[in-house]
């Protein structure tokens, strides 16, 4: 059998695409070359955002086209969409020829649904039996069991995701993320220790740890687990790698950790820490659970522990609560901060958050202080660049760069982007790179061996 996977949303879904891909593997499947056609497709969604959700519906609806011209084909519908109240009937209704519908800890169940999908194809064809299609979205007790047990068929070489913990506790009123994706369990420390060791003797150089709120990791557990400790034990590993972590929560994000990223020689000085606002009026309405000043005093002390550190963040804009005064919060916020770059978005009201239910500002509004907050962190990002021209720093080759023939392309500590002359086989090697060059958010230079 052939398979192919669509991946929507965030590192965690690419990651979970990854274990989906080891299970299929693990039946004798494999995936699919670009011009075949597959004999299971399965959709991991993401419905963070509305254009996230429609996106994955409408390319579930043009599959069925393909599923007409191949009737024996099969197709799942995975992650976090499906777990929204009501959506796993939308699909039952509205796709019939979707066959299995599993939510955000039932993936390790799609082997066993698939082989009962085809004995009961293959009863069909001798009797009169009933098409079986599964719809689980109810979360499995034993997750982090099975989760520790999947495979795992990496496909982000250089970079190997790591999942510490899972999961959100938070309840940002806009946010429908703990309604999908659970409560927060963390996975024990011994096997996210051996994840990381494993991957690191199988040449991957660089390690993502993976978590809705990778800061709140240990809370759940009963040994003095903690994000502090943890970077602590992963900096204790032999080999040349680098960590990378995402996503912090500022309200979680403390001195230890700063202390621990800053002490360790393989913790990348690089965080992704997401304001979202400027004005503490909003904040509070999010329940983000911080002030701007916390935040600032967060900024502050990253750069004190290390000053070369790159910082990038999300914002969003459009919140219901959102005044004019509120955006020029913001704007002044990331003129004062400036981020290295910053993921910016116009909220998207999700049905079942509270911040659902608050009358919503009018899209025009909302659509040009997006204009104005992308171009003000664009300047910021170009000017940021500059500073990079005439230095040497060390690029993890991450591939060949899809935009520049002959050019290859990886990352500085900091997380920002190198494109530079060379060859494929460099992919996965460290280099020094001379950046000669800076254009908006990217830089170009020269190797030196």
């Amino acid at each position: 059998m052939k398979y192919k996977i669509v991946t929507y949303g965030c590192q965690m879904n690419v990651h979970e695409s990854e274990k989906i891909a080891g299970l299929l593997e693990g039946m004798g499947a494999a995936a699919c070359k670009e011009d075949e056609s597959a004999d299971i497709v399965v959709f991991n969604t993401c419905c963070i955002r509305d254009n996230a959700e429609r996106r994955a519906l409408g390319n579930i609806g043009v599959v069925k086209g393909e599923k007409k011209k191949n009737p024996s084909m099969v197709i799942a519908v995975v992650g976090c969409m499906t777990q929204q109240s009501g959506m796993a009937d939308t699909i039952r209704s509205r796709y019939p020829y979707v066959d299995i519908v599993l939510g955000t800890r039932n993936i390790f169940a799609l082997p066993e649904e698939i082989k009962k999908v085809l004995a009961a194809r293959a009863a069909m064809k001798k009797r009169s039996d009933k098409r079986y299609r599964a719809f689980e979205t109810d979360y499995a007790e034993d997750y982090l069991a099975l989760d520790e047990a999947a495979p795992v068929a990496r496909t982000s070489f250089p970079n190997a995701w790591v999942n510490i913990i899972y999961g959100c506790n938070n309840f940002c009123t806009y946010c429908i993320v703990p309604y999908v994706r659970g409560r927060e369990l963390s996975r024990p420390m011994p096997a996210v220790l051996d994840e990381v060791k494993r991957a690191v003797d199988e040449g991957y150089g660089e390690i993502t740890l993976l978590g809705q709120n990778v800061n709140s990791y240990g809370h759940d557990l009963s040994g003095g687990e903690s994000f502090e400790k943890l970077l602590r034990e992963i900096s204790r590993i032999e080999g040349k790698f680098r960590v990378r972590f995402m996503t912090s929560h500022p309200k979680d994000l403390t001195d230890g950790v700063i202390a621990a990223m800053a002490e360790s020689g393989c913790v990348c000085n690089n965080i992704h820490l997401p304001v979202q606002s400027g004005s503490d009026k909003v904040l509070r309405d999010m329940n983000r659970r911080y002030t701007r000043d916390r935040y600032f005093s967060l900024i502050e002390k990253l750069r004190a522990a290390m000053p070369d550190i790159g910082i990038t963040t999300d914002v969003m804009v459009g919140f219901p609560t959102e005044t004019e005064q509120d955006f020029k919060d913001t704007t002044d916020l990331v003129k004062s901060v400036r981020f290295s770059n910053a993921f910016t978005f116009i909220y998207s009201p999700r049905k079942g958050t509270p911040a659902a239910e608050m009358p919503q500002i009018p899209y025009a509004v909302k659509r040009a202080r997006i204009g104005e907050l992308i171009k003000l962190q664009n300047t910021v990002t170009k000017e940021l660049s500059e500073d990079y021209v005439g230095g040497v720093y060390e690029v993890l080759t991450e591939d060949v760069s899809p935009k520049h023939p002959g050019m290859l392309c990886g990352r500085t500590e900091s997380g920002r982007l190198a494109t530079f002359p060379g060859t494929p086989d460099k992919i996965g090697r460290f280099v020094n790179v001379r950046i000669t060059e800076a254009r908006s958010a990217s830089l170009f230079g020269i190797a030196e061996e």
